[in-house]
């Protein structure tokens, strides 16, 4: 298998630490609101990692944080602390909105097929551990404590810039004009490892340490959990690219000092999704998240075929007018499927290995997910008896995790509503208001309804 590495800038042949496991570090969420597709779509994204690694027999031993405490907007103290501005916005604690939105970040993977980490890991559970790692960055002189607080001293480093292009020159010390530099650090790339005087007097969160009362920076509490549950020699650290600076370099730069040699081989970045009007995010235009297009009618499924549709290292733009194709294509392609009918048909083995072959070849090629979903439509196309097809198919998704073999469920209630959908149609096509029946077509369509207009009258299909 072969990777894009961001430290190496190349594409590399992926080669683990030991042949009995991968391990492998995901970036989770700052739980203090709920997540849009954007941040979803690289989880997406390391799901199809973590698979396709299963799929070519490796064991992956996958570990995620979750952010339940102070999380500013910059190392310079500044921004806003994300997990104070939820708990302020809801009238709750900051543990409360923590909870919540951390199992509604869990429903939203649940309903876009993304496999629950092995080991998930909430920031606060370990408070001593960050204490312990800072203590040890101090006794090698690589922080210092200034005002109260402890800074990483990213003078002690040779190639701190190693995982990003960036230079001292470019950086700036705070996310707006108007914030102030921490004039309390040697360096203006030094970042803080422990708070104890913050811009944030109201931080809920705060621990006693050796420094005073107080709480974590950012970055510290990734490489802890990643050292405590994966060890010292990490395959894959996976994360948006919004990731690669500060955080990941930072991550890099404070754990390599504490245990003395290299730590991760592979850093594994996903590009932005973007709107019509740049970057997505919660503050920017419609809050897109998984609940705003299930009640505007779309299927889950729909936007994670929209994404595998895409390279994960290219830029995505988002529009409903894309998703209504990724709809209609979601929509043909279970149709499809669900007219290969098990029959008494032989599995051939040398056909399965072929295009099971394709299949792996396209996911060892960077996790080319738009040549494998090629195979899948190849498979479909072709002349192989149908038990072989699905064999196929049910193996492909195993990866693309699309559903894409389906049982017929119907309940009463439902054929009522497509019943009444139909006679509303026609009603409306015997009136020659052919924009209401197009209209009544495609709802059904959203909805995994597809109408077929035979001679007899209007049959349909429910294919989700």
């Amino acid at each position: 298998m072969k990777i894009y590495n961001t430290l190496s800038k190349r594409i590399e042949e992926f080669i683990p630490y030991s042949q009995k496991e991968v391990t492998m570090y995901t970036c989770g969420p700052t739980v203090y609101h709920y997540a849009h597709i954007g941040n979803l779509r690289t989880y997406i994204a390391e799901d199809i990692l973590e698979k396709t690694l299963n799929y070519l027999g490796y064991n992956v031993n996958r570990v995620m944080n979750i952010t339940d405490v102070g999380h500013l907007s910059s190392d310079a103290d500044s921004g806003e602390d994300k997990m104070v501005k939820g708990a302020k916005r809801e009238h709750k604690t900051v543990l409360e909105i923590a909870k919540y939105y951390t199992e509604c970040f869990k429903k939203d993977c649940e309903r876009l097929n993304i496999k629950w980490p092995d080991t998930v890991v909430p920031a606060t559970t370990l408070i001593p551990d960050y204490i312990e790692f800072i203590e040890g960055l101090m006794k090698k002189g690589y922080a210092y404590l200034a005002n109260g607080n402890v800074y990483f001293d990213t003078s002690k480093l040779n190639d701190y810039y190693k995982l990003t292009n960036h230079n001292v020159e470019e950086l700036i010390s705070g996310v707006r004009d108007t914030v102030e530099e921490d004039t309390n650090k040697k360096n203006k790339t030094d970042f803080v490892l422990w708070f104890t005087k913050s811009k944030f007097e109201d931080q809920e969160l705060k621990w006693d340490s050796p420094w005073g009362l107080g709480y974590p920076g950012w970055h510290i509490e990734c490489s802890c959990i990643a050292l405590k549950f994966l060890g010292e020699h990490l395959d894959i650290h996976c994360g948006g690219v919004d990731n690669i600076f500060p955080h990941h370099t930072n991550e890099i730069a404070q754990t390599e000092s504490y245990i003395g040699h290299k730590w991760c081989n592979y850093w594994v970045h996903t590009e932005h999704l973007n709107d019509t009007t740049g970057k997505m995010s919660k503050s920017n235009g419609e809050f897109l998240t998984v609940d705003l297009l299930e009640k505007k009618g779309y299927n889950p499924l729909v936007y994670r075929l929209f994404c595998l549709q895409s390279h994960y290292k290219n830029q995505l733009t988002f529009t409903y007018e894309s998703l209504d194709i990724a709809t209609n294509t979601y929509n043909k392609l279970i149709s499809k499927i669900k007219s290969i009918k098990k029959d008494d048909s032989e599995i051939i083995l040398s056909e399965f290995d072929k295009y099971n072959n394709q299949f792996k070849k396209a996911l060892e090629d960077n996790l080319n997910t738009s040549n494998a979903l090629t195979v899948l439509y190849d498979v479909i196309k072709s002349n192989l008896n149908n038990n072989t097809k699905l064999k196929l198919i049910e193996s492909f998704d195993n990866v693309l995790s699309l559903n894409l073999i389906q049982e017929d469920k119907i309940d009463d209630e439902l054929v009522s509503y497509i019943k009444e959908m139909i006679e509303k149609r026609s009603e409306a096509k015997k009136n020659k208001n052919f924009e209401e029946a197009d209209l009544i077509r495609k709802q059904l369509e959203e909805k995994g309804i597809i109408l077929k207009d035979t001679r007899e009258g209007t049959t349909f299909e429910v294919i989700k």
